[in-house]
Formats: structure tokens, sequence, C-alpha cells
């Protein structure tokens, strides 16, 4: 059986790479899909919807452009990885793990120690919570097996 991985969440550091590596590495049976990951294009992913705007407007027009994407996905996928990193606060992500839970999509959590308890009612809906990619891709090889 194939199956689909979403991985949402903080852009800032490889983790994404680390789990698409392992997991090809161990030839699982898994694709991966993810948000847009430019944060530059991200953040312009409305600018060419009239009229210009800047601060608010802007970021409304690129959030609802951003969320044909990430709905379309989280819809499809099979189970979800949701990352938090501890130096910017991921709204984004947490907002994509609400979704997961409202459509009982599946979703691992995967973050430090240190942000246990603001990530509280994420990790309760959670089926894991994962401190390191190789648990991800440890998670993934045994629940595809």
């Amino acid at each position: 059986m194939h199956w689909t991985v979403y991985l949402s969440g903080e852009i800032h550091s490889d983790w994404r790479q680390q789990i698409i590596d392992g997991a090809a590495a161990l030839n699982l049976p898994v694709s991966f899909h993810s948000a847009n990951t430019d944060h530059e294009a991200s953040d312009a992913a409305g600018d060419f919807l009239a009229p210009q705007s800047e601060g608010f407007w802007r970021d409304h027009k690129s959030a609802k452009v951003n969320g044909i994407r990430t709905r379309k996905l989280i819809k499809d996928c099979d189970i979800a990885v949701i990352r938090f990193g501890e130096k910017y606060k991921q709204w984004n992500a947490a907002f994509d793990a609400g979704i997961c839970a409202a459509l009982d999509k599946p979703y691992i959590t995967l973050h430090d120690e240190k942000i246990i308890h603001p990530l509280k009612e994420v990790n309760a809906e959670a089926m894991a919570w994962a401190t390191t990619p190789q648990q991800v891709i440890d998670i993934l090889k045994y629940t595809t097996s």
C-alpha cells in the first residue's frame, strides 16, 4: 500500500529532506507533499490579485491562495507530519493540525521538548510526538509495512 505524507510547518531547517531521504533509503512506499516552502514566494502568493496592497490585505490574499494548495494536500494525505521549530511561532502549522483533527486525518507532531506546554492541545490530538526526523522515519517504516 502506498501512503501520501503531508509535511507541514517550520521551513528554516532541512527536516523535510531528512525524512524524504530516510524514507527513500528504506524504499518506503510513500510520497511526500508540502506547502510552498519558499518564504518569499509564499508571502507573495496573492500579489497578482488587484489591487496591490500591503500589510493585512496582502497577507490575507496570499493566505487564501496558499490555502488552496494546503487544503487539497491535507485532504488527500494519509498522514501528516507537523513540525514546530523553536525560533518562530508556526501558527500556520497549528492551523494545519486543526484541519487534520477536523478531517480525522492522523498526524505526527515533530518538536523539541522545550515547547511541549504551548503545544499540549495540538499534541493531544496527534497520533505520535517525535523529537527527531529519524523517529518520524521509524513511524513511517512501521505503519507502512
